[in-house]
């Protein structure tokens, strides 16, 4: 397990801020209160326009009917409540590339965090692996992307194996209908009826799954004579050749493992 992670959520932040300026400065967020899922502003009525109304907001057709400018009237919808839930397992703790799996999750989760509350949405999050913990009822609040950064690049928080069922469970007994429930993770380890509790889960909520995998997830390296590779939960290892057959029947394998998810 590293001592430190190479997160560097700054630099996120950075163009969060620029592109909230420009959202801000835009008609458009005017019209979607949320930009994560389109809700925004529900129609209401027509009623005549006046000088200290929006003219963008005239209905042309209507007014040609009635000879006078009339304007639609829209009632703002309520906040959304949307929720993060985190894999922090140990495959997460994994990469081939500049940074790990759990490094680039950890960027995204406080990007999507930053944006759901800069919108006035409510946010929630909490971690899982065999457990889950760190739970987060949404609420509002700029604090709760503080919380969530400082939690999420801490490395103890990381490891252990993997039980989407049961965190889902958690999650459906607990978050309100209607909520937008959003999952990261390599989905790598699934087991149990996990796929039933996704599916309650769907009908409960709008979920929206985020896949975070590395290359050799899907791929063993080329032209490598040995490679030493260890089970991520049971710590087991394995010294093997990645002989071209070899590495189809380790390609057959991750592609079951689609069939599986998709």
């Amino acid at each position: 397990m590293p001592e430190k992670l190479n997160i560097d959520l700054s630099h996120e932040i950075k163009k969060l801020e620029i592109l909230s300026k420009r959202l801000v400065s835009s008609k458009f967020l005017g019209m979607y209160k949320s930009r994560l899922r389109g809700r925004g502003l529900e129609f209401n009525n027509f009623r005549e326009y006046t000088l200290v109304d929006d003219a963008s907001l005239i209905d042309w057709k209507v007014s040609a009917r009635v000879n006078k400018p009339i304007i639609k009237e829209f009632v703002q919808e309520r906040n959304l409540d949307v929720f993060i839930l985190i894999d922090v397992s140990s495959t997460m703790v994994f990469g081939s590339t500049k940074k790990l799996k759990n490094e680039y999750v950890a960027e995204l989760a406080a990007t999507l965090a930053y944006a759901v509350l800069n919108v006035g949405d409510n946010l929630g999050y909490a971690f899982f692996s065999d457990n889950i913990f760190n739970y987060m009822a949404p609420k509002s609040g700029k604090n709760l992307f503080y919380k969530l950064s400082r939690s999420i690049v801490n490395p103890e928080i990381y490891g252990g194996n993997y039980d989407l069922e049961s965190a889902l469970k958690k999650i459906t007994e607990s978050l309100n209908r209607n909520s937008v429930l959003i999952i990261i993770s390599d989905f790598i380890g699934l087991k149990g009826d996990w796929q039933k509790y996704l599916e309650r889960a769907s009908y409960k909520f709008d979920v929206i799954g985020i896949m975070v995998r590395d290359p050799r997830d899907k791929d063993l390296p080329e032209n490598s004579s040995m490679v030493l590779i260890e089970d991520p939960f049971s710590s087991e290892k394995l010294v093997l050749d990645p002989t071209e057959a070899v590495r189809q029947k380790y390609r057959k394998y991750v592609e079951n493992q689609w069939k599986i998810l998709f």
